[in-house]
C-alpha cells in the first residue's frame, strides 16, 4: 500500500476557503465523482447542449467541473484555495472549454449573465447562503438555475456510524459529515431557493474501497488530522482497525448516496 501522508496544518488555516491546503493532492486521489445517470439528467432537465456556459463554484480539483466538460460544456471553474485551483489547472487545461477563475462562493469574479447554470458539488455548506444567492442571481442569464450536490454516506450503515464515532473522538474539527448538513434538514434550501421551491433528486452511488482508498478519503476531509498534528498516528490506526473489521478481502463498500437539489434563485 502506498502511504498516504499529509502536511501538518499551518497555525491560523481555519478559514474555510484554505481548509483544504495541503490535501490537494489526496483529494484529487480519493474523492469521487458523481453518477452518470445524475449528469444526464442535469444536463436534459436544464436544457443544457454544447457551448453552455456553467459556472461550477468552490470547484476543488474540479472533479464535477472534469464531467460538466465531459459533456462538451463551458465551464468557469471557480476555487478559491490555489493548491486545489492548481491541480484543476495541471489536469483540466487540455479542455477547450475549461477556464479556471480564483473566486469565492460569494464573489465569484465572473461576469455578469454569463452562465446558463451555477452548480456546487460537495461546496454549499462553506457558503454564506445569502451572498451565494445574491452572486448567482448576477451571474445567472435567461432565468438560470443553480444546482447543488453531494456525495452522501447513507448515515445508518454501521460502517457509517462506526466511522463517523472515530472521526469524532479524534478530530476536533468534526461536526459531521459534510459539514454536518445532513443534520441541518431542508430548511436550508428552503431559505436558499426563490419561493423555497426546489426538486430533490437521490441516486445510488455505492463506494469501494481497498485499505489506501478508504484512508484516503478520510484523510481528504477538511476535518482530518494531518501527519504531525496530536493524535494522529492513534486515529490512522483505528481507521486501519476498523477497515481490517468490516472489509470482505481486503475490499469495503459503503453505502452512498447522490444527493441533489436544484432550482431558481
Amino acid at each position: 500500500m502506498q502511504a498516504v501522508c499529509l502536511p501538518a496544518q499551518k497555525e491560523g488555516m481555519m478559514d474555510s476557503t484554505e481548509r483544504f491546503s495541503g490535501k490537494s493532492d489526496v483529494y484529487e486521489r480519493f474523492r469521487p465523482g458523481y453518477p452518470a445517470e445524475w449528469l444526464d439528467d442535469l444536463v436534459r432537465e436544464h436544457g443544457l447542449s454544447a457551448g453552455c456556459a456553467v459556472a461550477d463554484v468552490g470547484s476543488g480539483t474540479g472533479k464535477l467541473t472534469r464531467q460538466l466538460l465531459e459533456k462538451g460544456l463551458s465551464v468557469y471553474a471557480v476555487e478559491p484555495n490555489d493548491e486545489m485551483r492548481a491541480v484543476a489547472e495541471r489536469t483540466l487545461g487540455g479542455y477547450e472549454g475549461f477556464r479556471a477563475r480564483k473566486g469565492t462562493a460569494e464573489a465569484t469574479g465572473l461576469d455578469g449573465a454569463c452562465a446558463d447554470l451555477v452548480t456546487a458539488g460537495q461546496a454549499f455548506h462553506w457558503f454564506d447562503a445569502a451572498a451565494f444567492r445574491k452572486e448567482c442571481r448576477r451571474v445567472l442569464r435567461n432565468e438560470g438555475r443553480v444546482a447543488l450536490v453531494w456525495n452522501s454516506r447513507v448515515a445508518d450503515d454501521p460502517v457509517v456510524l462506526a466511522n463517523a464515532r472515530l472521526c469524532a473522538e479524534f478530530c476536533p474539527e468534526f461536526k459531521g459529515f459534510s459539514g454536518g448538513m445532513e443534520e441541518e434538514g431542508d430548511s436550508q434550501f428552503r431559505r436558499f431557493f426563490r419561493d423555497g421551491v426546489y426538486e430533490f433528486r437521490e441516486y445510488a452511488n455505492d463506494l469501494t474501497f481497498d485499505l489506501e482508498g478508504f484512508l484516503g478519503r478520510n484523510l481528504s476531509a477538511s476535518y482530518a488530522l494531518r501527519e504531525g498534528d496530536a493524535g494522529y498516528a492513534a486515529y490512522l490506526e483505528a481507521l486501519v482497525r476498523l477497515f481490517e473489521s468490516a472489509s470482505r478481502d481486503g475490499v469495503l463498500t459503503i453505502p452512498h448516496r447522490t444527493r441533489s437539489y436544484w432550482g431558481a434563485v
